[in-house]
């Protein structure tokens, strides 16, 4: 148990034994993709542990991030999912797909993200600390200076603006964002259009 419950008076009437997880949202993308969150700040009584409770619809994945305070180990509840890190030790991404009744583990502080590869797909991301904490890649893209990231990987400085700008300084958490899948579907559907105006269909009888 943590340290700051060893001295707990449980006795006292604030102490907690119940909490909801459906009523801490963490982030919303939409009413099919967000994830609930559990920690001791919520429930006081928990020991070194907390958890995200993750629904995501296909395709949707929880962004590139890292856990600088505990390990995670993502159990998959219903539907199946991608769950990738990068293993520092040999700089390698290594793939792991999880369905029902089956756990991938990152190790603390490890690069990883989860994609979600059917509808409905819920996982549960438990960790060996009393609070999720958390690192985003969106956060260190849109907050790093763009003229260090140009300068240090000698790349174009106004191109690099103009790629990053859809995140407009915003931590997307689940992605893609649903304005940039609707903007992709209706490209998809003008290039179809556009390669299909220079065919001509008869009908045999």
């Amino acid at each position: 148990m943590g340290k700051e419950n060893e001295y707990m008076d449980y006795t006292k009437s604030n102490v907690q034994y119940f909490s909801d997880v459906n009523k801490n949202r963490l982030f919303t993308r939409n009413n099919r993709n967000y994830i609930n969150r559990l920690g001791r700040d919520v429930l006081n009584t928990l020991g070194d542990v907390s958890l995200l409770d993750i629904y995501l619809s296909k395709g949707k994945t929880v962004e590139p991030h890292y856990h600088q305070n505990a390990a995670e180990l993502v159990y998959c509840i219903s539907g199946s999912a991608q769950v990738s890190l990068i293993n520092p030790f040999t700089n390698k991404v290594e793939n792991i797909r999880i369905t029902r009744g089956q756990v991938a583990n990152v190790p603390q502080g490890w690069w990883h993200w989860e994609t979600a590869a059917e509808d409905q797909t819920h996982l549960l991301a438990i960790f060996d600390a009393p609070y999720p904490e958390y690192i985003f890649g969106s956060d260190i893209l849109a907050r790093t200076p763009a003229e260090v990231l140009a300068k240090t990987y000698c790349l174009d400085k106004t191109k690099l603006q103009e790629t990053l700008r859809p995140l407009n300084n915003q931590t997307i958490i689940i992605g893609p964002p649903d304005e940039c899948s609707q903007q992709r579907s209706e490209e998809q559907k003008a290039s179809h259009q556009e390669n299909t105006d220079g065919y001509h269909y008869y009908r045999f009888k």
